[in-house]
């Protein structure tokens, strides 16, 4: 069974020889471009188009014409290409300047047998004039398709220089140069002209060759050619014009009978591009993000679509009255319902094999994850040690969507933090807040931020990451207990208007020198006493403590502290500091917002999905959370001494 694709849905490939057939009702360019890991075309020998139609394993057409065919053996690509992105393109000169006023564009993708694997069709585009129709891709070891439908207005150029190639407007002039029509030679009059045939040029096809027209006037016959003599070496060759003759296409091997379908591949952790099993994890987890984002993506597209067909049938049987009598109407919307379930079935398949195979690679994955991506109840904190360099990420929480509950993915966040976090213990929109009381979240907010705090200082090593704490009211004594105990704190939580204010004086002088000797190059022109790590300042209970000035300097470092290195982790609920009105709006702005409780406030970058955040949880009666912090403080006083 064909699979209709909607954009950003994928689909498995059971074989590595594909033909890929292009329909647009309109003359376009087709061509391929070949990406390495990060989806980049590192340069113009990497781009199929009609003036270098031949790569190793892809072939496109050299001419432009309204229906395509090209030539896919994914076996024969480099190891070093990872997608295989076909792009169209309206040649200049050809009347249309934009797709929005052609029909869709139809793109399919056949297997080696011939049948056809996967289609799409281009819906959506107004004034592009480039689009990137479907990309190949690799995904542990086994290729999938992608529809795409990502149009450009800027056109050819602008789709190249996306795809990270240099000299890109260069690079789609000569290709859009290559299939212009060229100007018609003045013949001389020595005879008759004949007229221009109306018939318009079918597309190249593999296996015949093109019928000119029947000239009115036609010239004599040249007189024969004897054939040069060719040397023989033992095997007879036939002589021209003699002998069977071959009609198969000189750059396309002989068909192979079709590989049996395989079983999906066993996941394997660590299965993605990184120069360490630490990079290869983290690009692997974001990965498995960006394939459910886009799976669900897919199933969400296609079950509006099927509800709009659904109306849109319904509402045609109620307009024609002629099918109101005699049960024609009643048999029309049974059919338009049985489409629609059909069409919900068949995505739903798709769904539920597509979060399986991501389950399965899950539960891989996640025993594998070293301790900065590891949940807290992980084994592998048993045996943590004090880390010798930082790593890529950090993990501050998992995140899923309502189609799969159970299916978390890891929130990996890149180190250095690029942005403060911001622990909301404010009720906001969450169900799960409203079934708190008020003290009760405040409790919850501090003990995340806590577990945020602990998991920053075990990624890093001895003595290269510093905690201060702003607790001006002491009202969260208890839950800081365990930062305060095992000594890891640069000094005892800061209490009171002057403790808040000795501390936010001393970060921002901090981040003023820092700032002054980056500026000026002269880095090894700091006071000696300065400390030179990353700075983490929690703050508590704000704005309890804080006057204008205070505030002021929060702000501050709010904003220019993360290119420095110091950070902020604040608990607090936004309405506490109402009073204040829109001034503090860029500082929640500036902040990561998490919460104590699930909440679904946060999106993906590619399809934008809300998707729920559920907060780190310390196994209940554990101690894990003190032992790793003991180790961090035992290597920090040991490396001072």
């Amino acid at each position: 069974m064909t699979a209709e694709l909607v954009r950003g849905q994928n689909h498995p490939l059971p074989d590595t020889r594909l033909e890929i057939r292009v329909s647009a009702g309109h003359p376009v360019v087709a061509g391929a471009t070949l990406g390495d890991e990060n989806g980049r075309v590192p340069g113009a020998e990497w781009v199929a188009h009609p003036g270098t139609p031949s790569l190793p394993g892809v072939d496109v057409p050299r001419r432009c014409a309204a229906d395509h065919r090209l030539s896919v053996d994914l076996a024969a690509v480099s190891d070093d290409v990872h997608r295989v992105s076909v792009l169209l393109a309206l040649p200049t000169g050809a009347g249309a300047v934009r797709f929005g006023s052609l029909a869709a564009p139809f793109v399919a993708v056949a297997g080696g047998d011939g049948a056809d694997v996967a289609s799409y069709t281009i819906t959506g585009l107004d004034t592009e004039s480039a689009v990137v129709a479907l990309e190949l891709y690799r995904r542990q070891g086994a290729w999938k398709v992608r529809a795409m439908g990502q149009g450009y207005e800027g056109g050819l150029a602008d789709l190249l220089g996306d795809q990270g190639l240099d000299r890109a407007a260069d690079l789609a002039a000569s290709i859009l140069a290559a299939v212009s029509p060229e100007p018609a030679a003045v013949a001389e009059p020595s005879r008759p002209v004949a007229e221009p045939s109306l018939r318009v040029p079918e597309p190249e096809r593999v296996g015949s060759s093109p019928t000119a027209a029947p000239d009115p006037h036609p010239a004599p016959p040249p007189p024969p050619v004897t054939p040069p003599a060719v040397p023989t070496t033992g095997t007879p060759t036939p002589a021209m014009g003699t002998g069977p003759i071959s009609y198969a296409h000189p750059r396309r091997r002989p068909s192979e009978a079709p590989e049996p379908r395989q079983a999906p591949p066993v996941p394997v952790a660590g299965d993605a591009s990184g120069w360490s099993m630490d990079e290869r994890l983290y690009n692997q987890v974001w990965g498995m993000f960006e394939d459910l984002a886009r799976s669900a993506a897919a199933y969400r597209s296609a079950c509006d679509f099927a509800e709009s067909r659904l109306d849109r049938e319904l509402d045609q049987s109620l307009s024609d009255y002629r099918s109101r009598v005699g049960g024609a109407n009643d048999a029309a919307r049974a059919t338009a319902r049985a489409r629609h379930d059909e069409l919900v079935q068949r995505a739903q398949e798709v769904l539920d094999r597509d979060l399986a195979q991501l389950a399965a690679e899950s539960e891989v994955v996640e025993p594998a994850l070293p301790p900065a991506y590891a949940r807290w109840d992980s084994p592998v904190w048993h045996a943590y040690r004090v880390p010798a360099e930082e790593p890529m990420a950090v993990r501050l929480g998992d995140l899923h969507l309502p189609e799969r509950t159970y299916l978390r993915i890891p929130m990996l966040v890149r180190l250095p933090l690029e942005r403060g976090l911001w622990v909301d213990s404010g009720r906001g929109n969450s169900e799960a807040a409203g079934l708190l009381d008020e003290v009760e979240l405040r409790r919850l907010a501090l003990d995340s931020a806590v577990a945020h705090a602990a998991r920053l200082l075990a990624a890093h090593p001895a003595g290269e990451f510093t905690v201060h704490v702003l607790d001006a009211a002491g009202a969260g004594t208890a839950a800081l207990a365990p930062l305060v105990e095992t000594g890891v704190l640069a000094a005892p939580p800061a209490r009171g208007a002057s403790g808040v204010s000795a501390v936010l004086e001393q970060l921002t002088e901090r981040v003023d020198l820092l700032q002054m000797a980056s500026r000026a190059g002269a880095a090894d022109a700091l006071p000696p006493g300065l400390d030179t790590a990353r700075q983490l300042l929690i703050v508590h209970d704000f704005p309890h403590g804080f006057d204008d000035r205070a505030v002021t300097r929060l702000r501050y470092l709010a904003d220019e502290g993360p290119s420095v290195g110091v950070h902020l982790l604040m608990v607090a609920d936004r309405a506490d500091a109402a009073a204040y009105g829109p001034l503090l709006d860029p500082l929640w702005r500036s902040l990561l917002r998490l919460t104590p409780v699930a909440d679904d406030h946060l999106a993906d970058p590619w399809v934008g999905h809300a998707w729920s955040y559920e907060p780190p949880v310390l196994p209940p009666g554990g101690s894990v959370l003190r032992q790793v912090l003991a180790q961090v403080a035992a290597a920090r006083h040991g490396k001072r001494l």
